[in-house]
């Protein structure tokens, strides 16, 4: 085992998957020379080429278009969209072309093309550059959409979704990039749990949170401060928005009987929302108490000053699971909370 950042680790994903495929090529904005604006690429060029570590033009319609293109002559490509915010300019060719084509010709052409994006906030940076878009992708039919929470993950999955005949959206959240974990760089891609798979981050009985992405750390450490007032709280890891592994998160409810969902992104019609309509139609008859979120408020990112108020945190995940645990004080369905804090994210 060795230990990496989250960066590290994805750099070391590419790096076998470029070591071990020659159909695999990278593009993107920066990769090459200067490594990426996070120096996630850093070295692959280098290594490489430039014919396999590709710096492109500021274009992200072209980037993803000429990705389409090279995916339907057999090749992997791996696009990079620099910020989370970019992406939108990509959005027509990964909606109407990337998610389609397969579809579209009855099966007989496929599309194992990656576009990584660094994402969401916490990192102090502007709207545009900490995006939760997430949703938009998860609600596109024919595209797989990944987010890992940790190194491990990261270097795995990445290296999962490189090799999937399917187009992959891989979420990667850039407050995490400096993060360290243990890293197996020899594990075996075919004892590897598929990337599809939600895990059990921590076992608990009080009651579930389910989450992804950077939103785990976080999960984790509210279920440490909880534990201090005797509560046992379990935390689901998604690791995939699409598909999602709705028997762990079942099993979990059904063990515990209460949940809470939180995640950056805005609550309307987020990924929340569809896992607390999943949840109370396989689990209805095991919930003790309403399901509760936990979320980005339903604006524009703010500015960086603001954004520690925008991104949930331990105080806000502990208080929505007093809230369904029915702790506190009042016999209210909010747990005697105002109507301007449940409006304000926990619901």
């Amino acid at each position: 085992m060795t230990a990496l950042t989250l960066g590290s680790a994805i750099n070391a994903g590419l790096s076998k998957a470029l070591e071990n495929d020659d159909t695999v090529l990278l593009m993107g904005e920066d990769i090459g020379k200067l490594g990426g604006v996070f120096r996630v690429t850093d070295g692959l060029q280098k290594r490489f080429g430039a014919q396999r570590v590709v710096d492109t033009p500021l274009a992200e319609a072209g980037i993803v278009g000429t990705a389409v293109g090279l995916a339907l002559r057999g090749y992997r490509p791996v696009v990079e969209i620099q910020f989370d915010g970019f992406v939108y300019p990509a959005f027509d060719q990964i909606v109407c072309q990337v998610a389609k084509l397969h579809y579209r010709s009855n099966g007989r052409i496929r599309m194992p093309l990656v576009i990584r994006i660094p994402w969401a906030g916490g990192v102090g940076a502007a709207e545009h550059h900490s995006e939760s878009p997430e949703a938009y992708f998860v609600h596109t039919a024919g595209l797989r959409v990944i987010a890992p929470s940790n190194p491990q993950d990261a270097y795995v999955m990445l290296q999962q979704a490189i090799a999937s005949d399917d187009p992959v959206i891989f979420f990667e959240p850039k407050r995490l990039y400096h993060s360290k974990g243990e890293v197996d760089l020899d594990a075996d891609l075919a004892d590897a749990p598929p990337m599809h798979l939600a895990r059990v981050a921590r076992e608990g009985t009080d009651a579930t949170i389910v989450t992804y992405g950077a939103q785990v750390r976080t999960a984790l450490d509210a279920a440490v401060a909880a534990e201090d007032d005797g509560i046992s709280l379990e935390v689901i890891d998604l690791r995939s928005l699409s598909p999602i592994d709705m028997n762990t998160v079942a099993a979990s409810v059904r063990k515990t009987g209460r949940v809470v969902v939180t995640h950056e992104a805005a609550r309307e019609a987020g990924v929340g929302a569809e896992l607390i309509a999943s949840i109370t139609e396989e689990c209805f008859h095991y919930l003790e108490t309403p399901p509760r979120r936990v979320t980005g408020h339903d604006i524009p990112y703010p500015p960086s000053k603001l954004e520690k108020h925008h991104v949930p945190d331990l105080d806000r995940i502990l208080h929505a699971v007093d809230l369904v645990l029915e702790r506190g004080a009042g016999s209210s369905p909010t747990g005697g909370a105002s109507a301007a804090t449940v409006e304000g994210g926990v619901r």
